[in-house]
């Protein structure tokens, strides 16, 4: 039988050095420290959480008009239309993404595909990439623009 715990843990004491301070702490490594009523994070207050008030409502608030009230309610504007591809674009597009797609589903799925097409996607997918690399815009809108876009 293995012996529990102790009962009741050493209290510690104020170290007068360094030494004192560091030989403490190995001495009661492990050890659970013992809080009495003078400690001051031994006596918490927990916050009132009664199911009646909710921090986004004021005590005096006994209504509930103001948050069924859809005139206030904020509606966002409409967003702008998405941007539409040129076909150059979507072409280029449709290689990066399109040619590793179709090499990765005919391994996976066993499809032995001509060296022809695959020299063509392989193709393909270069010359997108360049493609889309020589469109990017080579300076900033604006002067003080650093590139990024939300």
């Amino acid at each position: 039988m293995v012996p529990g715990p102790p009962t009741t843990y050493p209290r510690p004491v104020q170290p007068d050095s360094e030494d004192d301070a560091w030989r403490s702490i190995v001495e009661n490594y492990g050890d659970r420290a013992e809080l009495g009523p003078d400690d001051h994070w031994s006596a918490r207050e927990e916050p009132d959480r009664s199911p009646d008030r909710s921090p986004d409502r004021s005590p005096d608030d006994d209504t509930d008009e103001a948050w069924e009230s859809d005139e206030e309610r904020y509606v966002p504007p409409p967003p702008p239309p998405l941007p539409h591809l040129t076909p150059d674009r979507f072409a280029a597009w449709t290689g990066v993404f399109g040619s590793p797609t179709f090499l990765l589903v005919a391994l996976l799925v066993g499809f032995h595909i001509p060296a022809w097409l695959g020299y063509l996607l392989v193709a393909g997918f270069v010359g997108g990439f360049v493609y889309l690399v020589i469109q990017m815009p080579r300076e900033p809108r604006d002067p003080g623009d650093d590139g990024a876009r939300i």
